[in-house]
């Protein structure tokens, strides 16, 4: 642990292959998720897992997010889907970002699999998934230098 008079090592950013990236956000169980709600960025913490390469969040019926995947001709609503581990005190780590359309899922055999996939982090019930597939996939890792 540092404090103000400690100097802090030289840190430095390295971007994630895509796989890479992939493999991290699919080790963490909790990200953030972010829309547009009446014209304005809106972010909210949620759980998540990946499968097949895509995002998949579970939702309840009046989530700002399920009401807006769910409008619109099918071409999803555009989010970017944030997760990261990050030390607090080193502040070493990694952080990954996906861009890309979010749907609302409607097959019953695949919300009853996603059911089985992802319990809810809070106590509600959540009736709905979201499945979110990347257009675009970028990382971090923040390294001491020199590492």
């Amino acid at each position: 642990m540092t404090d103000d008079t400690t100097p802090t090592p030289a840190r430095r950013s390295v971007e994630l292959a895509h796989a890479e990236a992939l493999r991290l956000l699919g080790s963490v169980s909790l990200g953030r998720v972010v829309f547009t709600r009446r014209a304005l960025p809106t972010v909210r913490p949620v759980n998540h897992v990946l499968v097949d390469g895509d995002v998949v969040i579970r939702t309840h019926e009046r989530a700002a997010l399920t009401l807006h995947a769910g409008r619109g001709d099918g071409a999803g609503v555009v989010v970017a889907y944030e997760a990261d581990d990050i030390d607090p005190w080193t502040h070493l780590g990694w952080s990954v970002v996906v861009t890309g359309y979010a749907h609302l899922v409607t097959d019953p055999r695949e919300l009853a699999r996603y059911d089985a996939l992802l319990r809810p982090w809070v106590d509600r019930t959540m009736e709905h998934a979201v499945r979110i597939r990347p257009a675009l996939v970028t990382g971090v890792r923040l390294t001491a230098d020199g590492a």
